[in-house]
């Protein structure tokens, strides 16, 4: 996902590693700061440490530039670091990107009071939805760092909220009110999250349809549960995944014969009643 602001060459980004020692380059957030790690740094960054000095700079420079904004001399200079040091930090620019990601991803769940699981599991899938949506309009360009291009390995970020997002699912599953298999639960919430945030985002706010989110979430939540948990009659696959989610907790069956029925289980899931 890393488009860059530069070529990166033997592990290093903006090929700038050995010649940043004076880190005078100009531009958003360099203040001209000369002097490195520990003393010289910009003003507004002189709390905290290397790491955190320079995830605030990236921060800043990402918010008001995106990603081409972002560059070793740049954020060296504003935090007051050399670039060996953001490179033993953080590994490349990719790796920073994700830092600073992961790090405004926490800040903003850390932000919300009302995390707390309810007694409804698709009322809190709702409000994971919005969550969701929420972030990606609040922090448009650490979200593009995110989810804004197709990669092998997702990002530290990523890999929380799909953590999130496999909690509510369980918990649906748990109480009977999921009507197909949590994976497949998983990846469509996810699929339709990721499209009407990138959607809201490449939209000027004022073009904006306030019910897009709202309709999506609807059409996604009705497309995976059910109404009312699951009783006697209402088909073997909201059965099956009810009983799969439960699996786990069980100690009548051997690891093999666990095994063996959660394939079954996700071949019934799987299934179209």
């Amino acid at each position: 996902m890393d488009d860059g602001g530069g070529t990166a060459e033997s592990g290093t980004y903006d090929g700038d590693r050995g010649g940043a020692g004076g880190a005078s380059t100009g531009g958003a957030g360099a203040g001209g700061a000369g002097a490195h790690d520990g003393g010289g740094q910009s003003a507004g960054v002189r709390d905290g440490g290397p790491r955190e000095r320079i995830l605030a700079v990236t921060a800043k420079l990402l918010a008001e530039g995106g990603r081409e904004a972002v560059s070793t001399r740049v954020v060296g200079a504003a935090a007051g670091v050399q670039a060996p040091t953001i490179y033993r930090l953080f590994g490349d620019k990719q790796g920073l990107l994700d830092a600073v990601a992961a790090d405004g991803f926490a800040a903003y769940l850390d932000s919300k009071t009302d995390l707390e699981p309810t007694a409804d599991p698709v009322a809190d899938l709702r409000t994971g939805w919005d969550l969701h949506i929420g972030f990606a309009l609040a922090n448009p360009a650490l979200y593009l760092v995110m989810y804004g291009e197709p990669r092998t390995t997702p990002a530290p970020a990523e890999v929380t909220g799909l953590a999130i997002l496999a909690g509510h699912i369980r918990r649906v599953a748990e109480a009977g009110r999921l009507r197909v298999g949590e994976e497949r639960a998983s990846q469509l919430m996810q699929a339709a999250g990721h499209g009407v945030a990138l959607t809201l985002i490449a939209t000027p706010a004022d073009r904006r349809d306030p019910e897009l989110s709202a309709m999506a979430r609807e059409a996604v939540v009705a497309a995976i549960t059910t109404d009312t948990p699951a009783v006697a009659g209402p088909g073997p696959v909201t059965a099956a995944v009810a009983l799969r989610a439960a699996l786990p907790g069980t100690t009548a069956l051997t690891p093999h014969e666990q095994a063996l029925l959660r394939d079954w289980l996700d071949r019934i899931a799987a299934a179209r009643e």
